[in-house]
């Protein structure tokens, strides 16, 4: 009888197995990593993103996990000494290895985008271009990455990817609705236009009305499951450090001269040039019959005149090439009716902050604080500044200007436009603001989704049950048996 009843548990047990059902276990989708550099004029950046591997809508869901500043200046100032520009990425490649978990290095893509400054290097030295870059990729190969290249971006892309990043960031594209557990695209999606002003270019971007007549200003996205159609320019030369370089030239070749006087600078500063530094950059043009020649230098002595600085800024652009077209900005290059709201951003912000202008001040409250800054003195300035750049201090009323300039008589604002630019910090929730993460955004497009991972299990619940019922007749087995 004993036998008979360890028999019957057995069977009992056997067919208690047999009837939990054994189904697919989805695992939680992988992290995934990337990291940008971004090789500006005056200096780099690096930028680590991670992102779910299963992306929403066929675009990665993504976050900075770290941003690292290189020391020095950007990559094309190692012109004259390329293996310096690999070494100068060393200390933050290393950074990022800290926080990428050492089995996922290898599968992490890593790409270096160079911008204006770059561009400019590439029209005077092409072989110097080419030598820095590959110094750039030597360096990045040594590490344990995925190394996708090193490259020069164009100016249009440099502006399409900033509007990425802008709209990504303001939810424009996706939301996460806590109620529905998901990314969703808003109902009233309010995309936003993006002005960004580096120090050799500026760029606007931006989704007009209908399509894009010049398909040189016209690129096509596809995020998060839908199509987006943007004008973008960038203008080469129009960054803040080259406008203060041809605005310098423009005043010396006018009133040749060992001293100039200049309209922007404040009263009481001087700035000594060596001519030979308009010869090193293709904006000022070296070739220029109209500049002195020699290696002779200039002393450039400030006059804090408001006026005649937004009157010397306005001759640097070209504004009777449009003609009588409305559908043009400056130097002949056409541009589609505003539209929207805008974020500025980059050296936009930084000039408005440092007049400590807030949030929707009427146009005419900006001008009354720019007018007021440029009639300080040196004296007054740096001593109500001690803590700032005295390289950047005397700049501020000459920035502040060609902003006024470039946004109001080349892009078109108006008094009452003026109110759809909003001036946008370097960061927006935990993220910078800049080209990296629309790039890195758009290249989740084309990095494939992994399927979720499965494996074959028990639903916890009935797996419990069928261990409970198995304990307990194995201990009724066990007391027939002793019985």
């Amino acid at each position: 009888s004993a036998v008979i009843g360890a028999l019957v548990a057995l069977s009992i047990i056997a067919l208690v197995l047999s009837l939990v059902r054994v189904e697919d276990v989805t695992l939680p989708p992988t992290v995934k990593y990337g990291m940008v550099f971004d090789a500006g004029s005056s200096h780099t950046s690096l930028f680590v993103y991670e992102w779910d591997s299963d992306k929403e809508n066929d675009t990665g869901v993504v976050s900075q996990t770290l941003s690292c500043d290189v020391q020095g200046q950007g990559i094309s100032s190692y012109a004259n000494n390329p293996p310096e520009a690999g070494n100068s990425l060393r200390e933050c490649l290393d950074k990022a290895l800290q926080v990428i978990p050492a089995e996922k290095q290898r599968d992490v893509p890593a790409y270096l985008g160079a911008t204006a400054g770059m561009r400019l290097l590439r029209e005077q030295n092409s072989s110097a271009t080419e030598q820095v870059l590959a110094e750039v990729a030597k360096t990045m190969q040594e590490y344990p990455v995925a190394f996708k290249g090193a490259r020069i971006l164009t100016g249009e892309e440099e502006g399409a990817y900033g509007w990425i990043t802008i709209n990504y960031l303001l939810d424009s594209f996706t939301k996460y609705s806590p109620k529905a557990h998901t990314w969703l695209r808003p109902e009233a999606a309010n995309i936003f236009g993006a002005l960004d002003l580096g120090g050799a270019s500026t760029q606007i971007t931006f989704m007009p009305e209908g399509s894009v007549l010049s398909q040189n200003e016209a690129s096509e996205f596809t995020l998060y499951g839908y199509s987006y159609n943007i004008y973008t320019h960038s203008y080469l030369c129009y960054g803040q450090n080259e406008m203060l370089k041809r605005l310098a030239k423009e005043l010396i070749v006018s009133s040749p001269s060992t001293r100039v006087h200049h309209p922007c600078y404040p009263k009481g500063y001087n700035e000594t040039v060596s001519l030979s530094s308009f010869r090193a950059s293709p904006c000022t043009d070296g070739s220029d019959p109209r500049l002195p020649l020699g290696d002779s230098t200039v002393t450039l002595e400030g006059r804090g005149n408001a006026g005649g600085c937004l009157a010397a800024l306005r001759k640097l652009f070209n504004f009777s090439a449009c003609g009588r077209s409305q559908d043009c900005a400056f130097d002949g290059v056409y541009q589609p009716p505003l539209r929207g709201q805008f974020i500025a951003f980059s050296a936009f912000y930084y000039n408005f902050k440092f007049l400590n202008l807030t949030e929707g001040q009427p146009l005419a409250v900006v001008r009354e604080a720019i007018e007021g800054l440029c009639t300080r003195s040196w004296e007054d300035l740096s001593s109500s500044y001690p803590k700032e750049n005295p390289s950047r201090l005397p700049k501020y009323c000459a920035n502040a200007n060609y902003i006024l300039t470039l946004l109001l008589d080349a892009y078109k604002f108006n008094e009452t436009s003026w109110n759809n630019i909003f001036f946008q910090m370097k960061q927006a929730g935990s993220a910078d603001v800049g080209w990296t993460l629309g790039d890195m955004l758009n290249l989740t497009n084309m990095l494939p989704a992994e399927a979720p991972a499965r494996l074959k299990g028990h639903r916890p619940s009935l797996w419990a049950a069928a261990i409970t019922f198995i304990i307990f007749t194995l201990v009724l087995g066990l007391t027939a048996l002793l019985l």
